[in-house]
């Protein structure tokens, strides 16, 4: 059996305005319990007042409060997944300059770390120091629990997968790139790879009728 997939917290939400109407930007982070009791967290979202996603993104984030509801200590928490290195989805990692999951290993691709800049090395991965586990590639990085490299979004995004949840971090923002994967966003950091990424990614979810767990859509689950 593999592990359980608790309800995303929904940490807030982003309004944006364009041509064709509004749309609202939500942010996910996930909880897993295995079997074997270890518990790993998928992104850790906005963070506080004052994080590095402050500067665009409506914090405070919710995070900690949404744990204490599920039962869930920082502490207990021995494994965190992020996806990749933007703002709203690691700034709940750090906080006051000291890790806030100081129990865990904090899974990034190497990849990611490689291309991070020194704004990021200085608010997230100077504080988090040793507890940094990098990977190349796919890994199984608990039971049952795998990451996958899926590259685009950024250089090192990946995504992660158990039994029948797929967790998308960033390779779809907006429920239009289901139907149209071919569908670009302005900020990947290379949309004809982020575009292939995605096409292979929602091909292979639709075939194996995964459910998928989104980091931005209003409804963060979705069986496809």
């Amino acid at each position: 059996m593999g592990p359980s997939l608790r309800l995303p917290f929904l940490e807030t939400f982003l309004g944006a305005t364009a041509d064709e109407g509004p749309w609202v930007l939500h942010f996910h982070c996930f909880l897993m319990r295995g079997p074997d009791g270890h518990v790993t967290l998928v992104d850790t979202g906005i963070g506080p007042a004052g994080s590095p996603a402050s500067s665009w993104a409506p914090v405070p984030g919710k995070l900690v409060t949404e744990l204490a509801a599920a039962g869930v200590t920082p502490g207990e928490v021995d494994t965190i997944v992020l996806t990749h290195l933007h703002s709203d989805h690691f700034s709940g990692s750090v906080i006051d300059g000291e890790p806030v999951f100081v129990n865990a290993r904090h899974v990034i691709q190497r990849a990611e770390l490689d291309a991070a800049g020194e704004p990021t090395r200085r608010a997230l991965l100077d504080p988090l120091g040793d507890t940094v586990h990098a990977v190349d590639g796919d890994a199984e990085i608990a039971r049952n629990i795998w990451v996958r490299l899926t590259p685009g979004h950024t250089p090192g995004h990946q995504i992660v997968e158990t039994d029948g949840f797929t967790m998308s971090g960033d390779i779809l923002h907006h429920p239009a790139q289901l139907a149209d994967p071919s569908i670009r966003y302005v900020y990947d950091d290379d949309s004809d790879t982020a575009a292939r990424t995605r096409l292979d990614l929602v091909a292979r979810m639709k075939r194996e009728h995964r459910v998928l767990a989104t980091a931005h859509f209003p409804e963060p689950l979705l069986q496809l």
